[in-house]
């Protein structure tokens, strides 16, 4: 595959990572640990450290002179099929083809005046693999789908008066795909494999309303980013196609938060969010002269929401306990599901909890298992139909370092 020069060492080592979706479509919401033990609710308004600067970058008004976030997400995705291909080819079920991936992120924030606040993350918004065995039933529809993000995210708050505040940022992405399927039914098959990479740029915007004392509202927009991925297409490590384009339009999404104090001890937070998955609607992938080369795949993705609730219980000066439970709506129907994503609706069970290490030290860690409902597919590609249904669920383990100073 042709490289651009100039590449970042860092997006490279940050991107290799983000290779598994674990919220809805292949969306990655796994942006901090400290927010993982509430299902991620009220992120847009909790403002409770850097990472804000992912979820609302107004909440950077509500942090500390300087600070800086590390966190490392442990995810383990199961995708397993269960169904046959019409006419049979031969081949098993495809094994399971999910797996385990290392998502890290990193933020820091300061402040430059009373009432302004800079900062900048880098994370992985998106990610997808899924991988089955290249003699697998469905291997005329996929073995490998892999992409990988990296967003480096500068952003500034302004504190405009005691309750409101406002924040912008700038995303630089680099994206990098890889799909690979078996060229025909025989065994051991062909396989051919499109790789591609891009950068693109986005931005985000944020409001944080301090209603009262105890009461936050959070209002956030993140922007859809679009790229042209270039590459090239290979069949059993063999040149076919150089060049070779794809258009990828990332979905933009809103979230509304509420994060709520009780009292000294009880923490509650809400939220609704909306991402716009109906840009993707169709994959395909050209030669220079804009023909397909390969058959494209309709898509037809719809829009889809997710709500979460959360709360916090500080058990002493030290400990803070964390639950949540969230919805993620699927944005992938029936008859448009693929083997390449699986996607299914999914239900967040969460817990967590805080403990200060020190009066300028935080580590968090959080843990949630995604119920995934079954998802039925009934794909037809290269005259083979790949009927049956898929047995998913999601673990993941997060551990996050905050340290102000």
């Amino acid at each position: 595959m042709p490289l651009r020069t100039g590449r970042l060492a860092a997006c490279l080592a940050l991107a290799a990572y983000g290779s598994a979706a674990h919220a809805a479509g292949y969306a990655l919401i796994e942006q901090n640990a400290s927010g993982l033990g509430n299902a991620y609710a009220g992120q847009a308004a909790s403002a409770q450290d850097a990472s804000t600067i992912f979820f609302n970058p107004a909440g950077m008004t509500m942090l500390p002179d300087r600070q800086v976030v590390m966190a490392g997400h442990l995810i383990r995705p199961k995708a397993e099929f269960n169904g046959t291909v019409t006419p049979n080819i031969g081949g098993g079920n495809g094994g399971d083809a999910g797996g385990v991936a290392f998502v890290p992120n990193a933020y820091y924030a300061f402040r430059l005046t009373p009432d302004v606040h800079l900062g900048i993350g880098a994370f992985a918004p998106f990610g997808l693999k899924t991988d089955y065995d290249s003699t697998w039933v469905g291997r005329i529809h996929a073995v490998k789908s892999e992409l990988k993000t990296i967003n480096v995210n500068p952003s500034i708050a302004w504190k405009l008066n005691d309750a409101l505040s406002l924040g912008a940022g700038l995303s630089i992405q680099y994206i990098e795909a890889t799909l690979s399927n078996a060229t025909g039914a025989g065994l051991p098959p062909a396989v051919g494999v499109i790789k591609g990479d891009d950068y693109g740029w986005g931005f985000n915007l944020g409001l944080l309303w301090q209603a009262s004392d105890s009461t936050r509202l959070g209002l956030a927009y993140r922007s859809k980013v679009d790229h042209t991925l270039e590459g090239d297409l290979k069949v059993n490590g063999a040149v076919v196609v150089t060049p070779a384009y794809a258009d990828v339009t990332l979905p933009d999404s809103i979230s509304l938060s509420l994060f709520h104090r009780l009292n000294d001890r009880w923490d509650v937070m809400a939220d609704v969010s909306w991402m716009g998955w109906s840009s993707f609607d169709l994959l395909n992938i050209v030669n220079g002269a804009g023909a397909s080369i390969v058959p494209p795949t309709t898509e037809n993705w719809d829009d889809s929401y997710r709500v979460a609730l959360g709360a916090n219980y500080r058990l002493n000066d030290r400990l803070t306990l964390r639950g949540g439970i969230a919805y993620d709506e699927t944005p992938v129907s029936d008859q448009f599901r693929t083997a390449r994503i699986p996607d299914e609706d999914r239900t967040w069970l969460a817990f967590g909890a805080q403990y200060r290490l020190s009066p300028s030290s935080l580590i968090d860690v959080g843990y949630a298992h995604l119920f995934v409902s079954d998802a039925r597919i009934d794909e037809t590609r290269g005259g083979l139909l790949l009927s049956g249904e898929y047995d998913s669920a999601v673990d993941i383990l997060s551990v996050q370092l905050t340290h102000t100073f």
